[in-house]
């Protein structure tokens, strides 16, 4: 346990009079910084879960088990026929794919099961006085303020994540502000209470405000020839699916991908994994969370949702994901030898994996681009 220090909390104290003025000055009342703040203490479980976030990313195959098991499968098939007549109805309005939506339902809350129950406005306090990330926590702080001050739900029912997702599609104060909708029609957006219809009409407003495009699917697996140029396998490059036919990247059923508009080949887990086409709904999932992993996992599960079949390659589950401090060391080697990840910042993007496929290349590896411990070891080896 973290004891609170006296100093530690008179400085929160004072954070939070500062806090109040500069709210006051962007428009939040006096009543609603006194209902919300007041009692308001400082959080420093809060502070630990964000310090103290797992070292170890899962492999995209162990995510995907449990993302998208067999128990979440029919417990989906089950939310999404008890929703069928309000699934059917938001697909109507918004052009979104009821399956998608049901999807994000069953990923960020177990189908409303598990929405959270931190109390936001301490959570986020506390997080904003906090040094490390205290600007993007101050103005959700700002955000969920002005969601108490709209009336759309109380200080006492606003609960979610620690780090400050709500309701059961788990919508931050910002993006709750910018896309959530009153679908229902009694003057509140409510996305967490019981009944999920704000919440997925929220979210279905939120994909089709990035360009859903009912009826593309997100991507489908595909096998790649013999002699394929790894290269290829980037996001800059597109192409229709029967011009990646004419160099041998079919659908798992040997034939052509039907054309659903251009594509890129997408390698996860890099040249010994699943390979993917995906299509531009692909980037709209991105949108509520840019994992790769987070994406296939809901591309997938709104696949199997509608009978879709489990993937067919088989994953490197022998390799395990490199560590935080393991993603530096990389960044730190490659650019080292010659190969500038331009930053190191553990963070694995497309500067790092250009600068892996050109070390894989120089070194006669498969250039996929895919940032595993035999690539660290060999760099290690020099």
């Amino acid at each position: 346990m973290v004891l609170i220090q006296s100093s530690e909390s008179e400085g929160f104290a004072d954070w939070l009079n500062g806090f109040r003025a500069r709210a006051r000055d962007r428009g939040i009342t006096a009543e609603t910084l006194d209902a919300a703040l007041d009692g308001i203490s400082y959080q420093p479980e809060i502070i630990d879960r964000d310090r103290n976030q797992a070292e170890f990313v899962r492999p995209i195959w162990e995510y995907l088990d449990t993302a998208v098991s067999a128990n979440r499968v029919t417990e989906g098939r089950a939310a999404m026929a008890a929703q069928a007549d309000l699934l059917a109805a938001l697909e109507q309005r918004y052009g979104v794919d009821r399956d998608v939506v049901v999807a994000i339902w069953g990923l960020e809350s177990h189908f409303g099961t598990f929405r959270g129950e931190t109390p936001i406005i301490p959570a986020l306090a506390s997080l904003s006085f906090d040094s490390r990330r205290g600007a993007f926590f101050e103005g959700q702080l700002l955000a969920a303020l002005r969601i108490l001050q709209n009336g759309d739900t109380s200080p006492a029912n606003m609960t979610g994540s620690w780090a400050g997702a709500m309701g059961h599609t788990q919508f931050m104060p910002t993006s709750f502000l910018a896309y959530a909708v009153d679908y229902d029609g009694d003057g509140r957006r409510d996305i967490w209470a019981d009944d999920p219809t704000d919440a997925l009409a929220s979210t279905a407003a939120y994909l089709a405000r990035f360009g859903w495009i009912p009826g593309q699917p997100w991507g489908v697996e595909v096998t790649l020839p013999e002699g394929f140029d790894y290269r290829l396998a980037d996001r800059s490059v597109e192409r229709l699916p029967g011009q990646w036919a004419e160099i041998g990247v079919m659908g798992m059923d040997g034939a052509p991908v039907p054309d659903h508009g251009e594509a890129s080949i997408l390698l996860p887990a890099g040249a010994e994994g699943a390979a993917f086409m995906i299509f531009d709904n692909y980037a709209v999932i991105e949108r509520y969370n840019a994992a790769d992993a987070y994406v296939i996992a809901v591309g997938h599960l709104s696949d199997r949702l509608t009978g879709g079949d489990p993937f067919v390659a088989e994953w490197p589950r022998d390799s395990r994901a490199l560590t935080n401090e393991e993603r530096f060391e990389l960044q730190e080697r490659l650019t080292g030898a010659g190969f500038s990840t331009r930053g190191v910042d553990g963070k694995i993007g497309p500067n790092t994996i250009g600068a892996i496929r050109a070390y894989q290349q120089a070194v006669g590896l498969t250039p996929d681009g895919y940032p595993s411990t035999a690539l660290l070891d060999r760099l290690r080896e020099g």
